[in-house]
């Protein structure tokens, strides 16, 4: 997965992305974060605030004694990429996420400009022709997808 987001064209040359830790069943993205700090990226990390809304630090990618300590929701805009999670993502942009809204609530803060990225397994990137993903008024399109196999530019 790191391997093949680093060479995403939208990523060449990013000082500072912002990136989702992944869960159990989530592509993996500790070789992500690992590489983007070994090429010297700064990586902002999301913590979960009480009403559901991502707050954002700069973060070791190993455990350890914290980073930059709360940098408060508005800091995602200031990313050059930004890297979410998705349950599944089509051609045509449409990022479906895990229910919540967070990430929802944050990419309305993220300069149109800066491109976001999803990463999914291969399996849950579809075709929008066959099977289009639901959207609703507030969704954000993401710019492209990365899977453990290739990336691709969507239609946004």
């Amino acid at each position: 997965m790191a391997r093949t987001l680093l060479t995403c064209p939208l990523v060449a040359g990013a000082r500072r992305v912002a990136c989702y830790a992944s869960r159990p069943g989530e592509p993996g993205t500790r070789s992500v974060l690992a590489e983007l700090r070994r090429h010297g990226v700064e990586v902002l990390l999301p913590v979960l605030l009480p009403d559901d809304d991502l707050d954002w630090e700069v973060r070791a990618v190993r455990p350890g004694p914290a980073g930059s300590g709360p940098l408060g929701p508005g800091a995602i805009a200031t990313a050059d990429v930004v890297v979410v999670p998705a349950l599944a993502v089509d051609t045509a942009g449409r990022r479906l996420g895990q229910g919540g809204g967070s990430y929802d609530r944050a990419l309305q803060r993220v300069p149109r400009r800066v491109p976001v990225i999803a990463l999914v397994h291969d399996d849950e990137l579809f075709d929008a022709a066959v099977s289009p993903l639901p959207v609703l008024p507030h969704d954000r399109p993401v710019h492209a997808v990365v899977t453990p196999t290739h990336w691709m530019p969507l239609l946004t």
